[in-house]
């Protein structure tokens, strides 16, 4: 609901303004990856809150709004990063502007440097289609690793039930990438947990998951999935590509 993190959100979130060492982040995952590996999800973004303060964002792809949700209920005014890629859905764009609204989240959106006409000039028309991976790459894991520099850790909502590519994610693992702590506290949680969870707490979805699109990324690389279809096949459908190389 906030664009600026209030008082009492600062203050629940501590003080920790001076950035850990690669080293000392490493290690820090190697002493309480396992610990945490079973606590509910609630439990994992309060641990990540007392020990990274400030330097401890979420990200929300807006396909729903439940890690919002958990981090509103957790730590209010905590930052919550979207990624507008420019090839956004507009429903994407309205659950984004929607939790913006309704939670007490300081919600940051980000972009790529280069606007969509300005990447067609330099590189062509429609990049997504002549070389996809080259597309994501500027529009995705570049812009969202430069905003990333200012925390110490963060959260993302990634689920083992998703893919079989995502089944040894870790609840607390180290991002070798960023040099950062990557955190997925609903990890464990199946497709019926998140289900329940939304439905027990009212929590925003994007109105294209209940038009057949259960995985949503930019309108040009995603199709509906049909019934009994793997969830995230309507991910760049027709191609060998099956991430957009931020969790790879």
């Amino acid at each position: 609901m906030t664009t600026a993190t209030t008082r009492a959100a600062r203050e629940f979130r501590g003080t920790h303004t001076d950035g850990r060492t690669p080293e000392e982040l490493r290690e820090l995952v190697s002493h309480v990856g396992a610990e945490l590996e079973l606590a509910p999800a609630e439990h994992i973004i309060e641990w990540a809150v007392a020990t990274f303060g400030e330097r401890f964002c979420v990200t929300s792809s807006m396909g729903d709004a439940v890690l919002a949700h958990l981090a509103a209920k957790v730590a209010p005014g905590l930052d919550v990063v979207f990624l507008d890629t420019g090839y956004h859905f507009i429903e994407t764009i309205g659950t984004r502007d929607a939790v913006a609204a309704t939670l007490d989240v300081n919600l940051v959106t980000i972009a790529p440097t280069l606007s969509v006409a300005e990447q067609d000039a330099k590189y062509g028309k429609d990049l997504y289609k002549t070389d996809p991976d080259a597309c994501c790459a500027m529009r995705k894991v570049a812009p969202l690793s430069d905003s990333l520099a200012g925390y110490d850790a963060w959260a993302t909502g990634l689920r083992r039930a998703e893919t079989h590519n995502r089944v040894i994610a870790p609840v607390i693992g180290w991002d070798a990438k960023k040099a950062k702590v990557k955190v997925s506290p609903i990890a464990r949680w199946s497709d019926e947990d998140v289900e329940r969870y939304i439905a027990e707490n009212g929590v925003l979805v994007n109105p294209l998951v209940h038009d057949g699109y259960p995985s949503i990324g930019c309108w040009p690389c995603t199709r509906r999935v049909a019934p009994g279809e793997d969830p995230r096949s309507g991910r760049w459908a027709g191609t060998n590509k099956t991430e957009c190389g931020i969790h790879s």
